[in-house]
């Protein structure tokens, strides 16, 4: 009898480690297949809601009390704070407080000391904030009297300055979702946009100057897709290259991830320190990573570029105007960085929400298009009025090159439906799980009892 009871628990034990490992993987297929679209995030006529209540929380208790924000590795949102006054109050409004030695003042400060010296081409500069330090960095076309130059500018910024070689060269990647030619490179669609008169391709400004005429094809003889009217590199890195022709781009507006497939863009918002986001390029295609600091500056052989997002995302040449992207919201378009996707490196992307500020023109909203049988949606009345920066037109959509509604699939990465029966499995693998540990522990005790009993009463 005991034997069988002892097999039972043993037997009910194993199917329910087997159930949370195959709902585990039913969720992980769900969620980790594709890009996400949506997320838990809604977009009111193409604006979103703020991402990140921790810089919400920056914003309100002022540069001299705070030092950056960012998301921790469980998920929540972290301030850091220089006094515990200030951190009590983080705590009060939910998020979890740090007390770090120098302000968001101090760093900011650092980082302009850095700025006015003299330039050196392949050095680029971030502030973590999880570490309270700015972080400079030289690649390997750093001569050693560069290297001492920036060493003695860095000692004077700041002790928490931190000088670090790094391997690669920072480039632009020139040379990623459908590739663009111009007869002497390639560069890849971002994303698309609109005045509400036009349509326009928003991509890097290094990618060519204004009047470059963009071919879906490596020659450069027919196909031609448009020309770039407005740029802004280096300083910043964007450029928008108007549709010459209609027929260049079907109704929707989507990032192609490969395969035939593509995820629908919904709008445009600043990312968060601490972000899992993607990147799409015709180089490299679908790649992953994490947003690890904001305002990067980065000093190409090209130019200085500043204001850049910094993240663990590789790139390779030709994935420069790529689009970056979380939840269906497009974050960047690819600048340049070092290393490849074989070793690794950084990424540096120019923030869509000032490029579409600077341009004066808004993300089309993919949805809008995704389920029409047209081939291309009718332009915007010239009655309407505008929309604010960032915001989707209220009918108008449309996608890069080189498909159709009917060839491709609009997906996101986690397919909800999906996840429902894996949630399940593992909801009833976790109630086995408590039922033999609810077991095991009222057989611990009888043992105890019996145990302490025979002991003192014999």
């Amino acid at each position: 009898m005991k034997h069988g009871r002892r097999t039972l628990r043993r037997a009910i034990r194993l199917a329910a480690v087997g159930g949370l490992l195959c709902g585990g993987l039913m969720v992980s297929h769900a969620v980790a297949g594709e890009p996400v679209t949506s997320g838990g995030r809604t977009a009111v006529d193409g604006v979103t809601p703020s991402a990140d209540p921790a810089a919400d929380l920056v914003a309100r208790l002022g540069t001299s009390r705070t030092a950056g924000s960012w998301i921790g590795a469980d998920g929540r949102p972290v301030v850091a704070v220089t006094d515990d006054a200030t951190a009590a109050e983080v705590r009060r409004a939910g998020a979890r407080a740090e007390v770090k030695r120098h302000s968001m003042e101090d760093l900011s400060s650092a980082t302009e000391t850095l700025r006015r010296a003299p330039r050196v081409p392949g050095t680029a500069w971030v502030v973590d904030y999880a570490a309270n330090q700015v972080k400079v960095y030289a690649d390997r076309t750093v001569s050693g009297a560069g290297w001492s130059r920036m060493t003695d500018v860095a000692q004077r910024a700041g002790d928490f300055v931190h000088m670090q070689r790094t391997e690669g060269e920072f480039t632009t990647r020139v040379n990623g979702a459908v590739p663009i030619f111009n007869g002497t490179g390639r560069c890849s669609v971002g994303f698309n946009v609109t005045d509400g008169r036009d349509n326009f391709i928003l991509t890097a400004g290094h990618c060519g100057p204004e009047g470059t005429r963009w071919f879906s094809g490596s020659q450069g003889l027919d196909g031609q897709i448009g020309t770039t009217v407005a740029r802004s590199f280096p300083g910043k890195d964007f450029s928008l290259v108007r549709y010459d022709d209609r027929d260049a781009f079907d109704g929707t507006n989507a990032v192609d991830i490969g395969e035939g497939r593509s995820v629908p863009v919904i709008g445009a918002a600043d990312p968060v320190v601490g972000q899992q986001v993607f990147r799409s390029g015709s180089t490299t295609g679908l790649r992953s990573g994490r947003v690890t600091a904001l305002n990067a500056t980065v000093n190409y052989r090209e130019g200085t570029v500043t204001g850049l997002i910094a993240t663990t995302v590789c790139a390779e040449p030709g994935d420069s105007g790529g689009p970056l992207l979380a939840e269906g919201l497009a974050l960047g378009v690819t600048s340049g960085g070092n290393g490849d996707c074989t070793e690794g490196g950084m990424t540096f992307f120019q923030p869509v929400t000032s490029a579409l500020t600077a341009l004066g023109v808004r993300v089309i909203d993919g949805r809008l298009a995704a389920d029409r049988s047209t081939v291309a949606a009718p332009p915007t009345p010239p009655s309407a009025p505008p929309s604010p920066a960032g915001a989707a037109p209220p009918a108008q959509a449309v996608a890069p090159p080189g498909g159709g509604t009917g060839q491709r699939t609009v997906t996101g990465i986690v397919r909800a439906r999906e996840l429902v029966p894996g949630l399940g499995v593992i909801g009833v693998s976790l109630l086995g799980l408590l039922a033999v540990r609810w077991l095991l522990a009222e057989r611990a005790d009888r043992d105890h009892l019996r145990a302490h009993y025979s002991r003192n009463w014999g």
